[in-house]
């Protein structure tokens, strides 16, 4: 099977298009990041689950984005709850987050003789990140093939996928349980209880609702839905 470096936080997103890699031929080589996140727990689920769907490898690259901060996720700045949050590009968002990874993925993959990289990007029920957009993607794109050896004197360049993009979240959902993807093994809060639990409230959490709601399924995960 062909390689493929596959973006994977532990949540709904990057594991269904963990699922889907694999599906259409690739053995899905996992790349998660230790960033500062306050959520870390996400980063636990992603190491203990990773070898119970299938990644031929699983590399965890520590970045310490807090340095910088400048998001709720990396700072000390509250997450917004119960949508509270009205920016067109809400506090969650982490500076060039995607850009970071993506640039991680792209050295992963030229290392392994790899021509495919996944991410879970969405641009239809997402909470308004700059780049989960088909025109940073097709950048990135252009410009993976552009910077790396592998791009320039290769045979096969590099594309992108981003499988999920144009989907809504209920359609993912399906989209993964049609493949086998157990969701129980994911985890999606950008503030979880101190028990692990998702919080039900944050926009991450509530998007994941709205999906199982929509696709007319329970969530099997725990929600603490506390004050």
């Amino acid at each position: 099977m062909k390689k493929a470096v596959v973006l994977y936080s532990g949540g709904l997103d990057s594991t269904t298009c963990m699922a889907i890699a694999r599906d259409e031929g690739f053995d899905p080589y996992a790349l998660s990041f230790a960033y500062g996140q306050r959520h870390s727990i996400e980063l636990e689920k992603a190491r203990e689950y990773a070898p119970l769907i299938g990644t031929k490898e699983h590399m965890v690259v520590d970045i310490d984005l807090r340095k910088m901060g400048g998001s709720a996720l990396t700072a000390d700045i509250d997450v917004p709850k119960n949508g509270s949050s009205e920016a067109e590009i809400p506090i969650t968002y982490v500076p060039a987050r995607n850009t970071i990874f993506l640039s991680f993925a792209l050295g992963w993959a030229e290392v392994l003789g790899a021509s495919d990289i996944y991410i879970g990007v969405n641009a239809l029920d997402y909470s308004g990140y700059p780049d989960c957009r088909p025109a940073f993607i097709e950048a990135f794109q252009r410009m993976a093939n552009l910077a790396t050896r592998a791009g320039v004197e290769g045979e096969n360049p590099y594309r992108i996928h981003a499988p999920l993009i144009d989907l809504s979240k209920a359609a993912i959902i399906q989209r993964g349980l049609a493949l086998g993807v157990d969701y129980r093994l994911t985890h999606s809060c950008y503030d979880p209880a101190s028990d692990g639990r998702s919080c039900g409230r944050c926009d991450s959490c509530l998007l994941r609702l709205k999906g199982f709601s929509e696709a007319g399924l329970t969530d099997p995960i725990d929600y603490s839905l506390g004050s």
